[in-house]
């Protein structure tokens, strides 16, 4: 029996490891080459002194990337869970704390970012709560990967893994 969860357990590992570092990835991406727009969209969350928001804004696409690659590879997979579902978590209470002061922006997740159109309030609001419900299922998948970090394709493997094979 203990085969048979273990390979299903190295398959969830590989497809979260995909799917959390492909977000990560694909976000840092469209961000990393229009620095003033994440800069910007760092700073119209209105939490950082705008010069940090600013350095923030710069910085994070980078991040995401690095974070993002060595999921997808499976290397130093722990440090990589914790410091993406720290980030996930971040977000989650960014996006909280603008809502609730009432600010309207696109939250610049996928490039873009700043402020909208206060005629578009409804829509925002229920785009928040999407992306908070996005984010904290990614912080739950990072949790995941802690936990269970040996997958499938991974360059990183368990000393039991290792053994097996």
């Amino acid at each position: 029996m203990k085969k048979f969860n273990d390979k299903y357990q190295r398959i969830f590992t590989f497809v979260g490891r995909l799917l959390l570092g492909g977000v990560l990835l694909v976000a840092g991406g469209l961000k990393a080459f229009k620095p003033a727009e994440s800069a910007n969209a760092v700073a119209a969350y209105k939490i950082l002194p705008t010069q940090i928001a600013h350095l923030v804004g710069y910085a994070l696409p980078w991040l995401e990337i690095a974070i993002g690659v060595l999921l997808i590879v499976g290397l130093s997979m722990r440090m990589a869970a914790v410091v993406a579902g720290g980030v996930m978590l971040v977000f989650v209470a960014s996006i909280i704390s603008v809502w609730a002061r009432g600010l309207l922006i696109d939250c610049g997740c996928f490039g873009g970012g700043g402020a909208i159109d206060p005629s578009l309030a409804a829509k925002v609001h229920r785009t928040y709560f999407i992306e908070i419900m996005r984010d904290l299922g990614l912080a739950f998948v990072a949790l995941y990967l802690y936990f269970f970090p040996y997958g499938l394709f991974s360059v990183e493997k368990s000393a039991a893994l290792i053994e097996e094979n």
